[in-house]
């Protein structure tokens, strides 16, 4: 029998809506029982010291900004209370979270002492709880444990072993990085430098370098990727194209062949699995333990559903490295941490056979989301990327991956001597 158009319309919506109740029925079966999430701070100026080296380096004035240097600014305030509200209505719907104010013990937050850390936890708060003054909880010290435990000397490095890894990522040194990155560097160089006029941090051989409190770094790369950071953020503020790469970032598309350089400084640095193991070891201990854990007890991460650590990117450098997680993301570079971009843990349930999951991914706000203050929603999502390793699968919520094997793996990445004590505040 043949069907009337009416009657073709009538069959394709009953399979729509068919389609759809059993998408949303496979979705029903899982449960989001807990959420451990690291964030970065959102969008800042250059800090003064990277300022003051990124001008000497091209002999050249960068552009001001109206915030203090290292601070955040009202635009990466604005840009950070979007993506809290996004997560908050994402939560709400997998029923994590109830309507309006969170319940006591419900959410904690706990930020890096520095201002853009502090403030970048207070937006996403403002965006996800508005008017209910969550809390932002901190140590009253200029660092913590947490987060700067490798600046502090509390996991101190093998010299030697470190320097190896270094090189041996560096493709044997730094002669041989800066000469296979060449083409990288002469595009920020046109971006950034004056014709026919010295720009020294472009002249300068990179070297590998022991700071004073036991880090590594290198050399002539160090300047190079802060002006790629510096431009990057000068795009993400709304700032006039003028003021971004001297004119030559006007657009999404012309920022990121600037970018690269970025990435070269995480390979040699914070990806390097020594230096990550050292120094993200006492962060990933407090995750794992959050995740297994719905009991508060002495000194251990507070059992609340929404745990949120905002921190830095060397923080998430050091953890997606320990988990061997890397993405690549719109026009970002391979492996970037945008503003306010976070590496999230969902621990998962299935309510028909009372399994346990853990997802988990990276999500950021794209260049243009960020600049434009564009509102996240199901239609205009941020930038996520699943971690998937052998033994996960994909389901209507995300890569998940086996529940014990998970954890497994997230214990065996850790130095247990690398952990120094880390005490929360009610």
């Amino acid at each position: 029998m043949l069907l009337s158009q009416k009657g073709w319309s009538r069959l394709l919506f009953a399979v729509v809506l068919g389609a759809a109740s059993c998408a949303s029925q496979a979705e029903s079966h899982y449960v989001l029982e807990k959420v451990v999430e690291v964030s970065r701070h959102g969008v800042r100026p250059p800090t003064p010291g990277n300022r003051q080296a990124m001008q000497d380096g091209t002999d050249r004035a960068w552009p001001q900004w109206t915030t203090r240097d290292g601070e955040l600014t009202g635009h990466g305030y604005a840009a950070a209370v979007l993506k809290g509200r996004y997560e908050a209505e994402y939560y709400r719907r997998q029923g994590l979270l109830e309507r309006g104010c969170p319940a006591p013990g419900a959410v904690y937050v706990w930020a890096s002492p520095l201002q853009r850390t502090r403030a970048t936890a207070q937006a996403l708060m403002d965006g996800a709880f508005p008017g209910c003054g969550v809390a932002i909880h901190a140590v009253s010290d200029k660092q913590d444990p947490l987060f700067q435990a490798d600046k502090m000397g509390l996991t101190p490095l093998d010299a030697e072993k470190a320097r190896a890894a270094i090189q041996q990522a560096m493709g044997g040194s730094p002669e041989q990085a800066q000469q296979r990155l060449s083409r990288d560097i002469a595009r920020l160089q046109a971006a950034v430098c004056q014709p026919n006029k010295p720009c020294p941090a472009f002249e300068q051989p990179w070297r590998i370098e022991r700071k004073e409190d036991g880090r590594f770094s290198i050399t002539g790369l160090g300047t190079l990727s802060n002006m790629a950071e510096s431009i990057r953020l000068a795009y993400s503020e709304n700032l006039p194209a003028a003021q971004v790469a001297f004119g030559h970032g006007g657009s999404a598309s012309a920022i990121a062949p600037l970018l690269p350089l970025l990435t070269a400084r995480y390979d040699f640095t914070n990806d390097v699995p020594y230096i990550a193991r050292r120094g993200g070891s006492v962060l990933l201990n407090q995750i794992t333990q959050a995740l297994a854990s719905d009991r508060a007890s002495a000194d251990a991460p507070p059992p609340a559903r929404w745990l949120l650590f905002v921190a830095h990117d060397t923080n998430i450098a050091y953890l997606r490295t320990l988990l061997g997680f890397s993405w690549q993301q719109d026009r970002y570079p391979r492996g970037n941490i945008p503003p306010a971009g976070s590496l999230v843990f969902e621990r998962w349930r299935d309510k028909q056979s009372g399994q346990r999951f853990l997802r988990t991914y990276f999500q950021a706000q794209s260049l243009d989301q960020i600049r434009r203050l564009t509102p996240l929603d199901a239609r205009t999502p941020p930038l996520k990327t699943d971690l998937s390793r052998p033994g996960c699968r994909p389901s209507p919520v995300g890569v998940l991956c086996p529940w014990s094997a998970s954890l497994h793996q997230l214990r065996a990445a850790i130095d247990p001597t690398a952990l120094p004590a880390v005490h929360y505040t009610p």
